[in-house]
Protein backbone atom coordinates (compact mmCIF):
# COMPACT_ATOMS: atom_id res chain seq x y z
CA UNK A 1 0.00 0.00 0.00
CA UNK A 2 1.27 3.45 -0.82
CA UNK A 3 -0.29 5.76 -2.97
CA UNK A 4 0.53 9.62 -2.83
CA UNK A 5 -2.65 11.93 -2.33
CA UNK A 6 -2.86 14.88 -4.49
CA UNK A 7 -4.69 17.54 -2.65
CA UNK A 8 -6.28 19.31 -5.05
CA UNK A 9 -8.09 23.08 -4.38
CA UNK A 10 -11.54 22.14 -3.63
CA UNK A 11 -14.31 24.36 -6.32
CA UNK A 12 -17.52 25.37 -4.57
CA UNK A 13 -20.92 24.09 -6.12
CA UNK A 14 -23.49 26.85 -6.26
CA UNK A 15 -26.72 25.72 -4.53
CA UNK A 16 -29.93 26.03 -6.29
CA UNK A 17 -32.99 27.25 -3.85
CA UNK A 18 -36.23 26.62 -4.15
CA UNK A 19 -38.27 29.19 -2.47
CA UNK A 20 -37.84 29.71 1.30
CA UNK A 21 -40.81 27.86 3.30
CA UNK A 22 -42.03 30.51 5.81
CA UNK A 23 -42.32 29.47 9.61
CA UNK A 24 -45.34 27.63 10.91
CA UNK A 25 -44.42 25.62 13.80
CA UNK A 26 -47.55 27.92 15.39
CA UNK A 27 -49.92 26.40 12.97
CA UNK A 28 -48.84 22.84 13.23
CA UNK A 29 -48.77 23.02 17.34
CA UNK A 30 -52.52 23.88 16.75
CA UNK A 31 -53.00 20.84 15.38
CA UNK A 32 -54.16 22.75 11.58
CA UNK A 33 -52.72 20.75 8.38
CA UNK A 34 -55.89 18.80 7.22
CA UNK A 35 -57.27 19.38 3.74
CA UNK A 36 -53.99 20.99 2.71
CA UNK A 37 -53.98 20.04 -1.33
CA UNK A 38 -52.82 17.25 -2.60
CA UNK A 39 -49.40 16.05 -2.95
CA UNK A 40 -49.02 14.65 -6.03
CA UNK A 41 -51.68 17.59 -7.31
CA UNK A 42 -50.83 19.76 -9.69
CA UNK A 43 -48.48 22.53 -7.99
CA UNK A 44 -45.19 21.16 -7.66
CA UNK A 45 -42.54 19.26 -10.00
CA UNK A 46 -40.00 17.28 -10.23
CA UNK A 47 -36.69 18.49 -9.19
CA UNK A 48 -33.16 18.02 -10.65
CA UNK A 49 -30.96 15.40 -8.48
CA UNK A 50 -30.18 16.91 -5.21
CA UNK A 51 -33.85 17.08 -4.48
CA UNK A 52 -33.84 20.94 -5.31
CA UNK A 53 -37.68 21.56 -6.70
CA UNK A 54 -40.33 24.05 -6.46
CA UNK A 55 -42.96 26.21 -8.34
CA UNK A 56 -43.36 29.20 -8.25
CA UNK A 57 -46.53 31.17 -6.55
CA UNK A 58 -47.49 32.85 -9.63
CA UNK A 59 -47.71 29.51 -11.57
CA UNK A 60 -50.88 29.13 -13.55
CA UNK A 61 -51.62 26.02 -12.28
CA UNK A 62 -51.44 27.71 -8.44
CA UNK A 63 -55.46 28.11 -7.68
CA UNK A 64 -56.77 30.26 -4.97
CA UNK A 65 -56.96 28.09 -1.79
CA UNK A 66 -56.58 28.84 1.82
CA UNK A 67 -53.92 26.81 1.83
CA UNK A 68 -51.53 29.88 -0.16
CA UNK A 69 -50.80 30.94 3.44
CA UNK A 70 -48.49 27.92 2.90
CA UNK A 71 -45.29 28.45 1.16
CA UNK A 72 -44.19 25.72 -1.74
CA UNK A 73 -42.46 22.91 0.33
CA UNK A 74 -38.59 22.49 -0.47
CA UNK A 75 -37.12 18.72 -0.53
CA UNK A 76 -36.18 17.33 2.76
CA UNK A 77 -32.64 18.02 3.64
CA UNK A 78 -31.25 14.56 3.93
CA UNK A 79 -27.86 13.08 3.73
CA UNK A 80 -27.74 11.47 1.06
CA UNK A 81 -29.96 14.16 -0.53
CA UNK A 82 -33.32 12.55 -1.95
CA UNK A 83 -32.84 12.19 -6.00
CA UNK A 84 -36.73 14.11 -6.44
CA UNK A 85 -39.11 15.88 -4.87
CA UNK A 86 -42.62 17.17 -5.88
CA UNK A 87 -43.25 20.32 -4.01
CA UNK A 88 -46.63 21.14 -2.45
CA UNK A 89 -48.00 23.57 0.21
CA UNK A 90 -49.05 22.37 4.04
CA UNK A 91 -47.71 22.61 7.41
CA UNK A 92 -45.84 19.21 6.78
CA UNK A 93 -45.76 16.53 9.92
CA UNK A 94 -44.15 16.33 12.56
CA UNK A 95 -44.54 13.37 14.94
CA UNK A 96 -45.91 13.18 18.36
CA UNK A 97 -46.00 10.43 21.14
CA UNK A 98 -50.09 9.85 20.16
CA UNK A 99 -49.24 9.56 16.76
CA UNK A 100 -49.22 6.15 14.87
CA UNK A 101 -46.94 4.02 13.17
CA UNK A 102 -48.77 1.81 10.92
CA UNK A 103 -47.55 -1.37 8.73
CA UNK A 104 -49.90 -2.71 5.93
CA UNK A 105 -47.34 -5.79 5.49
CA UNK A 106 -46.00 -8.24 8.77
CA UNK A 107 -43.03 -7.88 7.14
CA UNK A 108 -42.34 -4.10 7.65
CA UNK A 109 -43.25 -4.69 11.33
CA UNK A 110 -39.21 -4.27 12.34
CA UNK A 111 -38.83 -1.16 10.27
CA UNK A 112 -42.14 0.00 11.69
CA UNK A 113 -41.36 -0.51 15.60
CA UNK A 114 -37.51 1.08 14.64
CA UNK A 115 -38.70 4.42 13.15
CA UNK A 116 -41.45 4.69 15.99
CA UNK A 117 -38.93 4.70 18.72
CA UNK A 118 -36.69 6.83 16.95
CA UNK A 119 -39.40 9.59 16.58
CA UNK A 120 -41.17 8.99 19.83
CA UNK A 121 -44.14 7.23 18.41
CA UNK A 122 -46.66 4.54 19.00
CA UNK A 123 -46.15 1.74 17.18
CA UNK A 124 -49.84 0.56 15.92
CA UNK A 125 -49.04 -2.63 14.08
CA UNK A 126 -51.95 -3.60 11.03
CA UNK A 127 -54.36 -0.95 11.21
CA UNK A 128 -57.62 -0.65 8.80
CA UNK A 129 -58.65 2.97 10.38
CA UNK A 130 -56.68 5.99 9.44
CA UNK A 131 -55.90 8.98 11.46
CA UNK A 132 -54.37 12.40 11.50
CA UNK A 133 -50.53 12.09 12.51
CA UNK A 134 -50.15 8.05 11.07
CA UNK A 135 -46.75 7.16 9.39
CA UNK A 136 -47.55 4.27 7.57
CA UNK A 137 -45.62 1.55 5.73
CA UNK A 138 -46.54 -0.17 2.77
CA UNK A 139 -45.06 -2.48 -0.10
CA UNK A 140 -46.25 -1.89 -3.62
CA UNK A 141 -44.70 -0.74 -6.59
CA UNK A 142 -44.46 -2.22 -9.87
CA UNK A 143 -42.56 -5.04 -11.53
CA UNK A 144 -38.73 -4.76 -11.38
CA UNK A 145 -38.82 -1.91 -9.63
CA UNK A 146 -35.56 -1.45 -7.43
CA UNK A 147 -36.04 -3.16 -4.54
CA UNK A 148 -34.04 -0.26 -2.50
CA UNK A 149 -36.57 2.84 -4.17
CA UNK A 150 -39.16 4.42 -2.36
CA UNK A 151 -42.01 7.40 -2.27
CA UNK A 152 -42.99 9.03 0.62
CA UNK A 153 -45.77 11.40 0.48
CA UNK A 154 -46.66 14.23 3.36
CA UNK A 155 -50.25 15.35 2.71
CA UNK A 156 -53.20 15.50 4.82
CA UNK A 157 -51.25 15.63 8.40
CA UNK A 158 -50.07 12.00 7.01
CA UNK A 159 -47.01 10.29 5.84
CA UNK A 160 -47.08 7.38 3.77
CA UNK A 161 -43.94 5.76 2.86
CA UNK A 162 -43.98 2.55 0.05
CA UNK A 163 -41.55 0.63 -2.06
CA UNK A 164 -41.38 -2.32 -3.84
CA UNK A 165 -39.12 -4.18 -0.69
CA UNK A 166 -38.52 -3.79 2.65
CA UNK A 167 -34.90 -2.13 1.99
CA UNK A 168 -36.67 0.72 0.48
CA UNK A 169 -39.13 0.93 2.77
CA UNK A 170 -36.33 1.61 5.34
CA UNK A 171 -34.51 3.97 3.40
CA UNK A 172 -37.82 6.05 3.40
CA UNK A 173 -37.90 5.77 6.77
CA UNK A 174 -34.09 6.94 7.44
CA UNK A 175 -35.06 10.12 4.88
CA UNK A 176 -37.79 11.29 7.46
CA UNK A 177 -35.67 10.68 10.05
CA UNK A 178 -33.17 12.71 9.28
CA UNK A 179 -36.25 15.60 7.78
CA UNK A 180 -37.54 15.63 11.39
CA UNK A 181 -34.12 15.94 13.23
CA UNK A 182 -32.67 18.18 11.21
CA UNK A 183 -35.91 20.52 10.56
CA UNK A 184 -38.87 19.34 13.12
CA UNK A 185 -40.88 19.05 10.24
CA UNK A 186 -40.92 17.01 7.49
CA UNK A 187 -42.06 19.00 4.04
CA UNK A 188 -45.31 18.52 2.31
CA UNK A 189 -44.90 16.50 -0.86
CA UNK A 190 -43.64 14.02 -2.44
CA UNK A 191 -40.30 12.09 -2.50
CA UNK A 192 -39.43 9.15 -5.32
CA UNK A 193 -36.03 8.33 -4.22
CA UNK A 194 -32.98 5.54 -5.52
CA UNK A 195 -29.99 4.73 -4.67
CA UNK A 196 -27.69 5.11 -8.04
CA UNK A 197 -25.28 2.39 -7.64
CA UNK A 198 -26.67 -1.35 -5.63
CA UNK A 199 -23.20 -1.82 -3.59
CA UNK A 200 -22.67 1.49 -0.97
CA UNK A 201 -20.25 -0.22 1.81
CA UNK A 202 -18.26 0.21 4.11
CA UNK A 203 -15.33 -2.54 5.08
CA UNK A 204 -13.11 -2.30 8.60
CA UNK A 205 -10.33 -4.28 9.20
CA UNK A 206 -10.41 -5.73 12.59
CA UNK A 207 -7.53 -8.10 12.14
CA UNK A 208 -4.72 -5.57 12.48
CA UNK A 209 -6.87 -3.60 15.22
CA UNK A 210 -9.06 -4.76 17.79
CA UNK A 211 -12.53 -2.80 18.01
CA UNK A 212 -15.33 -3.89 20.76
CA UNK A 213 -18.56 -5.44 19.49
CA UNK A 214 -20.09 -2.16 20.95
CA UNK A 215 -17.56 0.72 18.53
CA UNK A 216 -19.07 -2.05 15.11
CA UNK A 217 -22.55 -2.12 16.34
CA UNK A 218 -22.38 2.07 16.91
CA UNK A 219 -21.16 2.02 13.05
CA UNK A 220 -23.76 0.02 11.82
CA UNK A 221 -25.97 2.27 13.16
CA UNK A 222 -24.39 4.94 11.36
CA UNK A 223 -24.06 3.05 8.09
CA UNK A 224 -28.02 2.38 8.21
CA UNK A 225 -29.06 5.96 8.74
CA UNK A 226 -26.54 6.91 5.45
CA UNK A 227 -28.22 4.32 3.30
CA UNK A 228 -25.46 2.21 3.18
CA UNK A 229 -26.29 -1.76 2.76
CA UNK A 230 -22.67 -3.52 3.44
CA UNK A 231 -20.48 -3.63 5.95
CA UNK A 232 -17.28 -5.63 5.25
CA UNK A 233 -15.15 -7.13 8.05
CA UNK A 234 -11.40 -8.64 6.90
CA UNK A 235 -11.15 -10.68 10.31
CA UNK A 236 -7.75 -12.70 9.11
CA UNK A 237 -4.48 -11.10 8.61
CA UNK A 238 -1.34 -11.44 9.88
CA UNK A 239 -1.64 -9.46 12.86
CA UNK A 240 -4.44 -11.34 14.44
CA UNK A 241 -7.32 -13.45 13.62
CA UNK A 242 -10.42 -11.99 15.17
CA UNK A 243 -13.43 -14.06 15.67
CA UNK A 244 -13.70 -17.07 17.69
CA UNK A 245 -13.15 -20.60 15.75
CA UNK A 246 -14.40 -23.64 16.30
CA UNK A 247 -12.25 -25.65 13.88
CA UNK A 248 -9.48 -24.31 14.22
CA UNK A 249 -9.08 -22.10 17.76
CA UNK A 250 -5.19 -22.50 17.92
CA UNK A 251 -5.18 -19.58 15.45
CA UNK A 252 -7.44 -16.97 17.49
CA UNK A 253 -6.02 -13.68 18.82
CA UNK A 254 -6.76 -13.24 22.72
CA UNK A 255 -8.63 -10.37 21.78
CA UNK A 256 -11.71 -11.34 19.47
CA UNK A 257 -14.88 -11.24 19.03
CA UNK A 258 -16.95 -14.01 19.79
CA UNK A 259 -19.72 -15.90 17.43
CA UNK A 260 -22.14 -14.97 19.57
CA UNK A 261 -21.33 -10.57 19.38
CA UNK A 262 -20.78 -11.38 15.52
CA UNK A 263 -24.30 -12.60 15.52
CA UNK A 264 -25.22 -9.72 17.55
CA UNK A 265 -23.68 -7.42 15.04
CA UNK A 266 -25.46 -9.17 11.77
CA UNK A 267 -28.69 -9.29 13.34
CA UNK A 268 -28.38 -5.61 13.80
CA UNK A 269 -26.80 -5.03 9.99
CA UNK A 270 -30.13 -7.17 8.94
CA UNK A 271 -32.54 -4.88 11.12
CA UNK A 272 -31.06 -2.06 8.73
CA UNK A 273 -30.62 -3.80 5.84
CA UNK A 274 -26.90 -4.25 5.46
CA UNK A 275 -25.42 -7.36 4.22
CA UNK A 276 -22.15 -8.46 6.48
CA UNK A 277 -19.19 -9.01 4.05
CA UNK A 278 -16.69 -11.59 5.44
CA UNK A 279 -12.97 -11.72 4.00
CA UNK A 280 -10.20 -14.40 4.87
CA UNK A 281 -7.49 -13.31 2.77
CA UNK A 282 -5.32 -15.74 1.15
CA UNK A 283 -2.71 -17.50 -0.02
CA UNK A 284 -0.93 -14.24 1.35
CA UNK A 285 -1.60 -11.92 4.88
CA UNK A 286 -2.42 -15.48 6.97
CA UNK A 287 0.32 -14.40 9.34
CA UNK A 288 -1.83 -15.40 12.10
CA UNK A 289 -2.76 -19.29 10.88
CA UNK A 290 1.28 -19.67 10.01
CA UNK A 291 1.85 -18.58 13.88
CA UNK A 292 0.05 -21.61 14.88
CA UNK A 293 1.18 -23.71 11.62
CA UNK A 294 4.59 -22.63 11.05
CA UNK A 295 5.17 -25.23 8.70
CA UNK A 296 2.74 -23.98 6.27
CA UNK A 297 5.09 -21.08 5.94
CA UNK A 298 6.31 -20.14 2.40
CA UNK A 299 10.10 -20.47 2.28
CA UNK A 300 12.87 -19.53 -0.55
CA UNK A 301 15.64 -22.02 -1.31
CA UNK A 302 17.77 -20.14 1.71
CA UNK A 303 15.46 -21.04 3.95
CA UNK A 304 14.38 -17.41 4.29
CA UNK A 305 10.51 -17.20 5.32
CA UNK A 306 7.73 -14.86 3.44
CA UNK A 307 5.72 -13.27 5.69
CA UNK A 308 2.24 -13.76 5.60
CA UNK A 309 2.51 -16.41 2.94
CA UNK A 310 1.66 -19.35 3.08
CA UNK A 311 3.17 -22.65 0.68
CA UNK A 312 0.51 -23.32 -1.64
CA UNK A 313 2.37 -26.81 -2.83
CA UNK A 314 1.25 -27.99 0.48
CA UNK A 315 -2.44 -28.95 0.61
CA UNK A 316 -2.11 -28.72 4.37
CA UNK A 317 -2.51 -25.23 3.35
CA UNK A 318 -5.48 -25.51 1.54
CA UNK A 319 -7.30 -27.75 4.13
CA UNK A 320 -6.97 -25.33 6.65
CA UNK A 321 -8.01 -22.45 4.96
CA UNK A 322 -10.74 -24.36 3.36
CA UNK A 323 -11.64 -25.34 7.11
CA UNK A 324 -11.99 -21.76 7.75
CA UNK A 325 -14.40 -20.92 4.55
CA UNK A 326 -16.81 -23.75 5.41
CA UNK A 327 -16.92 -22.98 9.22
CA UNK A 328 -17.65 -18.86 8.65
CA UNK A 329 -19.62 -19.05 6.08
CA UNK A 330 -21.90 -20.60 8.43
CA UNK A 331 -21.98 -17.81 10.87
CA UNK A 332 -22.10 -15.38 7.86
CA UNK A 333 -25.55 -15.56 5.67
CA UNK A 334 -24.75 -12.93 4.01
CA UNK A 335 -25.17 -13.68 -0.18
CA UNK A 336 -21.54 -11.75 -0.40
CA UNK A 337 -18.18 -12.99 0.48
CA UNK A 338 -14.70 -11.64 -0.39
CA UNK A 339 -11.76 -13.86 -1.06
CA UNK A 340 -9.01 -11.57 -0.35
CA UNK A 341 -6.04 -12.75 -3.08
CA UNK A 342 -4.10 -9.70 -3.19
CA UNK A 343 -0.48 -8.96 -2.31
CA UNK A 344 1.10 -12.83 -2.44
CA UNK A 345 4.60 -11.88 -1.43
CA UNK A 346 6.07 -14.84 -3.68
CA UNK A 347 5.06 -13.22 -6.63
CA UNK A 348 6.85 -10.04 -5.74
CA UNK A 349 10.49 -11.46 -6.44
CA UNK A 350 12.45 -10.80 -9.48
CA UNK A 351 12.12 -14.58 -10.46
CA UNK A 352 9.07 -16.31 -8.34
CA UNK A 353 10.19 -20.11 -9.99
CA UNK A 354 13.90 -19.60 -8.73
CA UNK A 355 13.06 -18.50 -5.75
CA UNK A 356 10.74 -21.35 -5.26
CA UNK A 357 11.25 -24.11 -6.62
CA UNK A 358 8.30 -26.20 -5.15
CA UNK A 359 5.93 -23.98 -6.23
CA UNK A 360 6.66 -24.05 -9.97
CA UNK A 361 7.25 -27.98 -9.46
CA UNK A 362 3.36 -28.13 -8.20
CA UNK A 363 2.42 -25.65 -11.12
CA UNK A 364 4.05 -27.81 -13.85
CA UNK A 365 2.52 -31.02 -11.93
CA UNK A 366 -1.09 -28.96 -11.57
CA UNK A 367 -1.32 -27.65 -15.51
CA UNK A 368 1.54 -28.79 -17.88
CA UNK A 369 5.47 -27.66 -18.68
CA UNK A 370 4.39 -24.59 -19.36
CA UNK A 371 2.84 -23.96 -15.69
CA UNK A 372 3.98 -21.08 -13.88
CA UNK A 373 4.08 -19.76 -10.55
CA UNK A 374 1.10 -17.15 -11.51
CA UNK A 375 -0.87 -19.88 -12.81
CA UNK A 376 -0.50 -22.05 -9.36
CA UNK A 377 -1.34 -18.62 -7.35
CA UNK A 378 -4.22 -17.97 -10.06
CA UNK A 379 -5.80 -21.68 -9.03
CA UNK A 380 -5.40 -21.17 -5.49
CA UNK A 381 -8.10 -18.50 -5.59
CA UNK A 382 -10.32 -20.20 -7.67
CA UNK A 383 -10.19 -23.69 -5.85
CA UNK A 384 -11.51 -21.41 -2.96
CA UNK A 385 -13.97 -19.92 -5.17
CA UNK A 386 -15.05 -23.09 -5.27
CA UNK A 387 -15.16 -23.54 -1.83
CA UNK A 388 -17.26 -20.83 -1.13
CA UNK A 389 -19.28 -20.88 -4.50
CA UNK A 390 -20.74 -24.60 -2.81
CA UNK A 391 -22.43 -22.25 0.00
CA UNK A 392 -24.33 -19.82 -3.06
CA UNK A 393 -22.31 -17.22 -2.21
CA UNK A 394 -21.30 -13.94 -4.73
CA UNK A 395 -17.52 -13.53 -4.46
CA UNK A 396 -14.83 -10.51 -5.31
CA UNK A 397 -11.26 -10.53 -5.22
CA UNK A 398 -8.70 -7.79 -5.16
CA UNK A 399 -8.15 -6.70 -8.31
CA UNK A 400 -3.93 -7.62 -7.92
CA UNK A 401 -4.93 -10.98 -7.15
CA UNK A 402 -6.18 -11.28 -11.12
CA UNK A 403 -2.71 -11.75 -12.04
CA UNK A 404 -1.61 -10.63 -15.35
CA UNK A 405 -0.46 -13.29 -18.44
CA UNK A 406 -1.50 -17.03 -17.03
CA UNK A 407 -2.86 -19.57 -18.74
CA UNK A 408 -5.25 -20.55 -15.67
CA UNK A 409 -7.90 -17.56 -15.56
CA UNK A 410 -9.33 -16.44 -12.72
CA UNK A 411 -13.16 -18.08 -12.07
CA UNK A 412 -15.73 -16.03 -14.84
CA UNK A 413 -18.09 -15.21 -11.50
CA UNK A 414 -15.56 -13.59 -9.45
CA UNK A 415 -16.36 -9.38 -9.38
CA UNK A 416 -13.07 -6.72 -8.74
CA UNK A 417 -12.76 -5.22 -5.49
CA UNK A 418 -10.36 -2.70 -7.15
CA UNK A 419 -7.87 -0.93 -4.41
CA UNK A 420 -4.71 -0.25 -6.35
CA UNK A 421 -2.73 0.16 -9.58
CA UNK A 422 0.85 -0.30 -7.99
CA UNK A 423 1.03 -4.15 -7.78
CA UNK A 424 3.41 -6.49 -10.22
CA UNK A 425 1.72 -6.08 -14.27
CA UNK A 426 -0.16 -3.28 -13.01
CA UNK A 427 -3.33 -3.08 -15.10
CA UNK A 428 -5.82 -0.14 -16.13
CA UNK A 429 -9.31 -0.98 -14.53
CA UNK A 430 -10.82 -0.87 -18.27
CA UNK A 431 -8.70 -4.12 -18.75
CA UNK A 432 -11.07 -5.45 -16.24
CA UNK A 433 -14.13 -3.91 -17.52
CA UNK A 434 -13.69 -4.92 -20.63
CA UNK A 435 -13.59 -7.98 -20.16
CA UNK A 436 -16.87 -7.71 -18.84
CA UNK A 437 -16.23 -8.12 -15.14
CA UNK A 438 -18.29 -6.81 -12.88
CA UNK A 439 -16.44 -3.85 -10.51
CA UNK A 440 -16.35 -2.48 -7.08
CA UNK A 441 -14.71 0.76 -6.20
CA UNK A 442 -12.22 0.98 -3.58
CA UNK A 443 -9.65 3.27 -4.94
CA UNK A 444 -7.32 4.30 -2.83
CA UNK A 445 -6.58 7.43 -3.40
CA UNK A 446 -9.85 8.53 -2.03
CA UNK A 447 -11.51 6.01 -0.01
CA UNK A 448 -8.75 4.16 2.10
CA UNK A 449 -8.22 5.57 5.90
CA UNK A 450 -5.00 3.43 6.82
CA UNK A 451 -3.94 4.04 10.05
CA UNK A 452 -0.86 6.02 10.88
CA UNK A 453 -0.41 7.20 7.07
CA UNK A 454 2.44 4.38 6.50
CA UNK A 455 4.06 4.44 2.24
CA UNK A 456 2.90 8.25 1.51
CA UNK A 457 -1.05 7.61 2.56
CA UNK A 458 -2.64 10.77 3.17
CA UNK A 459 -6.33 10.67 5.60
CA UNK A 460 -9.00 11.11 3.21
CA UNK A 461 -11.18 13.87 3.69
CA UNK A 462 -14.69 14.26 3.20
CA UNK A 463 -14.33 17.52 0.89
CA UNK A 464 -12.03 15.89 -1.57
CA UNK A 465 -14.67 12.62 -1.83
CA UNK A 466 -17.22 15.24 -1.89
CA UNK A 467 -16.04 17.91 -4.72
CA UNK A 468 -13.38 15.00 -6.90
CA UNK A 469 -14.75 11.46 -6.34
CA UNK A 470 -17.43 9.52 -8.46
CA UNK A 471 -18.06 6.20 -8.91
CA UNK A 472 -16.31 6.03 -12.54
CA UNK A 473 -12.83 7.30 -10.53
CA UNK A 474 -11.63 3.82 -10.14
CA UNK A 475 -7.99 4.07 -10.28
CA UNK A 476 -6.07 7.97 -9.19
CA UNK A 477 -8.34 10.29 -10.17
CA UNK A 478 -9.26 9.86 -13.81
CA UNK A 479 -12.44 7.98 -14.42
CA UNK A 480 -13.00 5.14 -16.56
CA UNK A 481 -15.69 5.84 -19.57
CA UNK A 482 -18.90 6.45 -18.61
CA UNK A 483 -20.03 3.59 -21.34
CA UNK A 484 -18.82 0.90 -17.69
CA UNK A 485 -20.59 2.60 -15.50
CA UNK A 486 -22.97 -0.50 -15.59
CA UNK A 487 -20.54 -2.64 -14.70
CA UNK A 488 -19.29 -0.29 -11.38
CA UNK A 489 -21.84 -1.56 -8.84
CA UNK A 490 -20.54 0.69 -6.39
CA UNK A 491 -17.96 1.96 -4.15
CA UNK A 492 -16.59 1.02 -0.67
CA UNK A 493 -14.77 3.42 2.06
CA UNK A 494 -11.88 1.44 3.45
CA UNK A 495 -10.43 1.86 7.43
CA UNK A 496 -6.80 -0.48 7.31
CA UNK A 497 -4.95 -0.91 10.69
CA UNK A 498 -1.60 -0.79 9.57
CA UNK A 499 -0.08 1.15 12.10
CA UNK A 500 -3.20 -0.01 14.71
CA UNK A 501 -2.20 2.18 17.60
CA UNK A 502 -2.09 5.62 15.65
CA UNK A 503 -5.27 6.48 16.41
CA UNK A 504 -7.99 5.19 19.55
CA UNK A 505 -11.60 3.47 17.93
CA UNK A 506 -12.77 6.72 18.67
CA UNK A 507 -10.32 8.92 16.84
CA UNK A 508 -11.48 6.78 14.13
CA UNK A 509 -14.78 6.88 14.79
CA UNK A 510 -14.56 11.19 14.33
CA UNK A 511 -12.05 10.72 11.46
CA UNK A 512 -14.45 9.00 9.17
CA UNK A 513 -17.75 10.39 9.83
CA UNK A 514 -17.61 13.25 6.93
CA UNK A 515 -15.92 10.66 4.74
CA UNK A 516 -18.65 8.26 5.14
CA UNK A 517 -21.18 11.04 4.67
CA UNK A 518 -19.83 12.49 1.66
CA UNK A 519 -19.30 8.78 0.01
CA UNK A 520 -22.59 7.89 0.40
CA UNK A 521 -23.80 11.08 -1.14
CA UNK A 522 -21.79 10.55 -4.15
CA UNK A 523 -22.66 6.66 -3.79
CA UNK A 524 -26.62 7.49 -3.96
CA UNK A 525 -26.32 10.23 -6.78
CA UNK A 526 -22.91 10.57 -8.84
CA UNK A 527 -23.63 13.57 -10.31
CA UNK A 528 -22.29 16.86 -8.82
CA UNK A 529 -23.82 17.76 -5.47
CA UNK A 530 -26.73 20.56 -5.25
CA UNK A 531 -24.97 21.76 -1.98
CA UNK A 532 -21.50 23.38 -1.49
CA UNK A 533 -19.07 21.29 0.88
CA UNK A 534 -19.71 24.02 3.74
CA UNK A 535 -23.46 23.51 3.04
CA UNK A 536 -23.39 19.85 3.34
CA UNK A 537 -21.21 19.79 5.87
CA UNK A 538 -22.92 22.05 8.04
CA UNK A 539 -26.19 19.68 6.67
CA UNK A 540 -24.75 16.39 8.26
CA UNK A 541 -23.66 17.71 11.66
CA UNK A 542 -27.65 18.34 11.52
CA UNK A 543 -29.01 15.26 11.01
CA UNK A 544 -26.53 12.97 10.43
Amino acid sequence: MSQHRRRVPAQKVKRRRAVVVTAFAATVALGLGVGVWASTGGDGTAGPSGGRAAVSADSPSATPSPSRSYALSEAPATVPAVRTHTAARGPGWRPARDHRVVVADPKLAADGKLIAAELGMTYAGQKGDERTGDLRLALGGGSGADPESYTMTVSGGRVNISGPAAPGVFYGTRTLKQAVHGGATAPEGVVRDAPAKPVRGFMLDIARKNFTASWIEDRVRELGDLKYNELGLHFSDDQGFRIQSDTHPEIVSKEHLSKAQVRKIIALADSRHITVVPEIDSPGHLGAVIAAHPDLQLRNTRGVATRGAVDISKPAAAHIVDDLLNEFAGLFPGKQWNLGGDEYQALTVPDPAASFPQLASAAREAYGSGGTVSDLATGWLNDRADTIRAHDRTMRAWNDGFLKGTSVQPAEDLRVAYWTGKEIGARQPVEYLSTGRKLINYNDEYLYYVLGQPNTFVYPTGQRIYEQWTPLVVRGTTPVPAKYDGQILGGTFAVWCDLANSQTQDQVAAGIRMPLAATAQKLWDSGRPALSWTEFKALAGRVA
